[in-house]
């Protein structure tokens, strides 16, 4: 049995395959109704931040893994220390629950990531700022995800709410320089316990106010030099930190085209991957099972010359059913994957596939299906 904490999407997203490969899972869902509880037999109701909540679900699983990285490391590692494997473990998921431990250690790796400090006091933001020239990007070094935890700002006065509570809690925060950038793209592969690893095609991400909304696969227009660099940066990234199951690299094409810089990391199946459930000989969600139970990886081959993702996202229409009869019967070629959460707007509550030889079309497609299940368009 795999155990996964969390109840999220992308637990959830995990029920299919699992049952296509006759693997059993069990979630430790936040609620009843959590996304992941609504389609798996086996669902406790638990918070991952629970010690003893955590010890028990994990006493009836072969192994344990996670739909977000929010778990607390003394929580995993009391898992570990009980006997049951982790994966990733709480020391190859240190690097994407703290982002200066993962600045620290990319860049100790000759990883390319954007010129960085730990800062604590308004005259160190504005030392640094004065170095690489404001604006500068502040993030909080834990908690933040889809734009959360991230300013941009162009004085200290915009930060001073964020100093005086890393002050109280003795913390650093995590400045680094605004990247001029040409676009987003991200670098998805998996690795399993024993060192066997698959790697995707490098995608374009769209985002949109910080949330991803868009996913092109492969990224167009990539040229194969700084396409090898990436696949051979996450192979090395994967390797050195011992990640097991799915990792995504967010990076940054940096102006000229040739080069990147890393955003950030994300060691679960991700959104930049979703366009793999329809696009790929194996999806990364059958992926990630695979390689936390140490099973042979499944090919990422692709499996059309594109793959558009949509994310659709809470709109003002609450109920999505009437929807579906017009993006089915308008493209039959598109595949909808709906997560079974409250619609609230800007929340993630779908996504649209659709493959194709024509990206222009695909990318039409993609995006009235979202839109119209959202309540963008009408018609």
């Amino acid at each position: 049995m795999v155990g996964i904490i969390g109840g999220g999407q992308l637990a959830r997203m995990c029920a299919a395959p699992a049952a296509e490969l006759g693997i059993t899972i069990s979630v430790l869902a936040e609620a009843e109704d959590a996304s992941a509880a609504l389609v798996t037999p086996s669902a406790p109701v638990g918070s991952h931040t629970d010690v003893e909540a955590v010890l028990d679900f994990a006493q009836h699983c072969d192994v344990v893994t996670f739909d977000h990285e929010h778990v607390p490391a003394e929580v995993l590692d009391a898992v570990v220390a009980s006997g049951i494997p982790v994966h990733p473990s709480p020391a190859a998921l240190r690097f994407a629950q703290d982002k200066l431990a993962m600045r620290e250690r990319l860049s100790e790796l000759g990883i390319p990531c954007p010129r960085w400090r730990a800062v604590r006091t308004a005259d160190e933001v504005a030392a640094f700022a004065d170095e690489v020239g404001w604006p500068v990007v502040v993030k909080t070094p834990r908690g933040g995800y889809d734009g959360k935890g991230v300013r941009v700002v162009a004085e200290v006065s915009g930060l001073q709410d964020w100093l005086a509570r890393a002050e109280a809690a003795g913390e650093a925060l995590l400045v680094e320089e605004k990247v001029p950038f040409v676009r987003e793209l991200a670098v998805l592969l998996a690795r399993s316990p024993s060192g066997q690893a698959a790697v995707w095609p490098v995608v374009e991400t769209v985002q949109t106010e910080g949330i991803c909304t868009d996913v092109v696969a492969p990224a167009p227009d990539l040229g194969d030099d700084l396409a090898m660099a990436l696949v051979e940066a996450g192979l090395r990234v994967a390797g050195e930190l011992e990640v097991t199951g799915v990792l995504a690299i967010e990076v940054f094409q940096t102006e000229g085209g040739a080069g990147y810089v890393v955003n950030e990391l994300a060691m679960r199946p991700h959104n930049s991957g979703h366009w793999s459930m329809d696009g790929a000989v194996t999806g990364q969600f059958e992926q990630h099972l695979r390689a936390v139970l140490d099973l042979p990886l499944g090919s990422p081959r692709p499996l059309a010359p594109w793959t558009v993702m949509a994310n659709v996202l809470g709109g003002d229409y609450p109920q999505l059913y009437p929807a579906y009869r017009h993006v089915m019967a308008r493209d039959p070629g598109a595949k909808i994957h709906m997560y079974g959460k409250g619609v609230r707007p800007g929340r993630k509550i779908g996504h649209v596939n659709v493959s194709g030889p024509d990206l222009t079309d695909l990318r039409d497609r993609a995006r009235h299906a979202a839109d119209y299940l959202q309540g963008v368009i009408t018609q």
